[in-house]
């Protein structure tokens, strides 16, 4: 029987204790050995058997260890995975992988240095209504794709004291949303021939971006995703057109919600969307017709087992590093439109 893989976790807030923590400890062949944080008194009433570490560096010299995931505000990714595999770590950086693409690369260029696995958690790719997007895409029912829009809107009109919200590097909703949204545009249709991107802090007391709307520029369609921060009334989540007919999915993927509530990854009823999406065609008397989609499920797990395997040398991580460099591209390239009001062609 094949030894379970020991993971360290640096960082405690939001994205450690709600994601990364709970998705390590239900992925089988995963055993989240320690966790590097200030938070220790918390820490110490919600684990007896994980090692509690006051520094990162107390982590990493962990011989144990097989592999950490980070999960520190932005401007820590790039120092801390480096710092990880100078000590003989793989690694999984929560997104953004970097603050820009040159930090990226160096990471790159430092894990195939120490031959170890780098990689980013873009688990939005195994939401359940994105699964079943891509399902519909790959079945030709919609045709020749004309639109696709991707919204994730929210309401919070009050600006938050928290570093997301702040004016620190790698804060902003195009930071945070933006690499998730453009890496399911990346794996539906590929690499764009241009981005126009509007980058904007809407409410009165915003420090950072908190609303954006981008357009990729494919030869024959347009992809566009959109996030802000003051829609109470929320457009669909995706909205795709075709010369065949459309789909529309409203609402969104259930598994943030289930983790925030203390749902068990895997626990019955896990990555199941109870909103299905809607097809929609027009009959040769221009009547519409709608038909429900019923969704796939979805589960991050699936992001953890791949680097579970991949560490094991039996297949490769979800993000490759070729994924990972074109999001961060992407990224520097939604600024430059955003700052100059211009389209910026991608070579």
């Amino acid at each position: 029987m094949t030894a379970p893989l020991q993971v360290g976790l640096i960082g405690y807030g939001l994205a450690g204790s709600v994601f990364h923590a709970p998705l390590i400890q239900h992925t089988p062949g995963l055993v989240l050995h320690s966790i590097a944080s200030s938070q220790r008194d918390r820490l110490l009433r919600s684990f007896t058997d994980v090692r509690i570490c006051a520094t990162p560096a107390q982590l990493l010299d962990d011989p144990a260890l097989d592999a950490v995931v980070i999960a520190t505000p932005n401007s820590e990714h790039a120092p801390l995975a480096l710092a990880a595999l100078q000590a003989g770590k793989h690694v999984l950086v929560d997104k953004p992988f970097a603050l820009d693409l040159a930090q990226a690369r160096a990471v790159v260029d430092a894990a195939q240095a120490a031959k170890r696995i780098v990689t980013v958690f873009q688990n939005r790719r195994f939401d359940a209504d994105f699964l079943t997007l891509r399902h519909v895409l790959d079945s030709g029912v919609l045709g020749e794709v004309a639109e696709c829009h991707s919204h994730f809107d929210r309401y919070r009109p009050q600006v938050r004291e928290r570093w997301r919200e702040s004016d620190a590097p790698g804060a902003g909703l195009w930071m945070d949303l933006g690499p998730h949204l453009l890496d399911q545009m990346l794996q539906l249709f590929g690499w764009p021939e241009a981005i126009t991107a509007d980058l904007h802090a809407q409410r009165a007391q915003a420090r950072s971006d908190d609303y954006f709307h981008a357009v990729l520029h494919y030869p024959r369609h347009r992809a566009i995703v959109h996030a802000g921060s003051l829609v109470a009334a929320s457009a669909p989540r995706f909205s795709v057109h075709g010369h065949l007919g459309s789909y529309l999915k409203e609402g969104r993927d259930v598994q943030e919600d289930q983790l925030r509530a203390g749902v068990a990854p895997g626990a019955p009823g896990w990555g199941l969307d109870p909103l299905h999406g809607q097809r929609v065609t027009v009959d040769a008397d221009g009547h519409p017709h709608r038909c429900s989609v019923d969704n796939l499920p979805g589960d991050y797990r699936r992001l953890y087992a791949a680097f579970g395997e991949a560490m094991r040398g039996r297949g490769a991580p979800s993000v490759g590093i070729t994924e990972a460099l074109q999001v961060m591209r992407l990224l520097e390239a939604g600024v430059e439109s955003a700052r100059s009001g211009r389209r910026v062609t991608l070579a």
